[in-house]
């Protein structure tokens, strides 16, 4: 059972931002203080990247791992009440990412996908974008 009402319940999900969330602009803040440059939300590329990089070919995500189901994250629990419409609802979002880190593949281009949760340690994601970044500066 819901603890809080269906009125409030829908409230709470009308103010979940589709773009511009704050683990977006945390990621683009950390990039941009290791003086990566990069482009927003390029339309016409497969999945619409929040974050690109044109000058290394990469195209990066920031996942919420409820909304993305990071696999092992305590964040990624299934709720209890309508669990078989999250269920579906949820698996449909993991299956249309991986379409798009297909597609994007496909055309060229470098996936990274940030995890909310990795913003718990900034210090360990800067060390992994920018290893991935200079990695790929190096052989593309």
């Amino acid at each position: 059972m819901d603890r809080i009402t269906p009125e409030r319940r829908s409230w709470n999900m009308s103010r979940i931002r589709g773009k511009d969330t704050a683990p977006e602009r945390r990621v683009r803040s950390l990039l941009h203080r290791c003086g990566f440059r990069f482009s927003l939300r390029h339309r016409e590329l497969p999945g619409k990247p929040d974050i690109v990089l044109p000058r290394f070919q990469i195209a990066m995500f920031v996942h919420g791992c409820f909304w993305h189901r990071h696999r092992g994250c305590r964040n990624a629990v299934l709720p209890k009440t309508h669990s078989q419409f999250w269920s579906r609802k949820l698996s449909g979002n993991v299956e249309r990412d991986r379409q798009n880190v297909r597609d994007l593949k496909r055309l060229g281009w470098k996936v990274l996908v940030v995890w909310e949760c990795e913003l718990d340690n900034e210090l360990a994601l800067q060390k992994r974008l920018v290893r991935s970044l200079l990695g790929a500066a190096t052989n593309g």
